[in-house]
């Protein structure tokens, strides 16, 4: 049991959805609240789970062999294959690798037309005639825009509340991760005194990251908020096949695990 929680921990801390959600909410305005705000719910739902798992059993893992040890198994080997379709319809739909190939640019060079026998060359464009006195230059249509300064989900976390930003973390929650770590639980023997502290590393190293970054924000407010946006920027780059890695991963493990203790 040991061994599954942390793993499937490991792999709820490292998913980057929450994460990039979760950088716009501490870079909003009242950032530092609104980042609490999203880990209590996070956690919240961890401790809600656990609780409802050790109420069914009694804090007690069922017999071995039995019909609801049976049952349980039966139910982590169906996350488990769960979570390896989900990662192998990722991979497989249309737009999953966004990377562009090398030597890949959209924009055009300067005097140089694309067409299907190479690159043809054409007439350069007139040079640009001075601005008048007292007028502003008007920008280059070939230049690249510029970024906005705020965008509408920026906005819009700047407006939202902190139970707003708990909601968030209600419904970013990976849910598939969530379920392999309730068939886990239901292994959990909370006589002995080694059970609380498992449980609440699960719980500590399946918000890690979001406890890193809040911490981040709080004691450098300045340099936090520009770094984790650019974090963002870089995690939306690698997000889907980070999703897919975790999600086949976990679920062969799961997988490899029921079937063993099915046969």
């Amino acid at each position: 049991m040991v061994v599954d929680l942390l793993l499937i921990a490991l792999a709820i801390t490292l998913d980057p959805l929450p994460i990039m959600a979760f950088v716009l909410v501490v870079a909003s305005v009242r950032g530092a609240r609104k980042g609490l705000a999203f880990i209590l719910g996070w956690v919240t739902c961890f401790v809600a789970v656990i609780t409802l798992v050790l109420l069914l059993t009694g804090g007690q893992p069922p017999e071995p062999r039995s019909p609801p040890s049976t049952f349980n198994l039966v139910a982590k080997l169906l996350v488990g294959v769960s979570l390896v379709a989900y990662g192998i319809h990722r991979r497989r739909r249309p737009g999953h690798d966004r990377r562009r190939p090398p030597g890949h640019d959209r924009r055009q060079r300067p005097g140089h037309e694309r067409s299907r026998g190479g690159p043809v060359t054409s007439e350069p464009r007139p040079p640009a005639p001075a601005p008048a006195p007292g007028h502003a230059p008007d920008p280059d249509p070939a230049a690249p825009p510029r970024p906005e300064r705020s965008s509408p989900l920026t906005s819009r976390m700047d407006r939202g509340s902190a139970g707003a930003a708990a909601g968030l973390a209600v419904l970013l929650q990976p849910w598939g991760l969530v379920a392999a770590g309730a068939t886990t639980v239901v292994s959990a023997d909370t006589s002995h005194a080694t059970t609380w502290p498992v449980l609440l590393a699960f719980c500590l190293l399946a918000s890690s990251t979001l406890l890193a970054a809040e911490l981040y924000v709080v004691f450098r407010p300045a340099q936090a908020r520009s770094r984790l946006l650019r974090l963002r920027t870089w995690m939306q780059n690698h997000a889907e096949r980070a999703i897919v890695a975790g999600s086949i991963v976990i679920g062969l493990w799961l997988t490899g695990r029921s079937i063993y203790g099915l046969a």
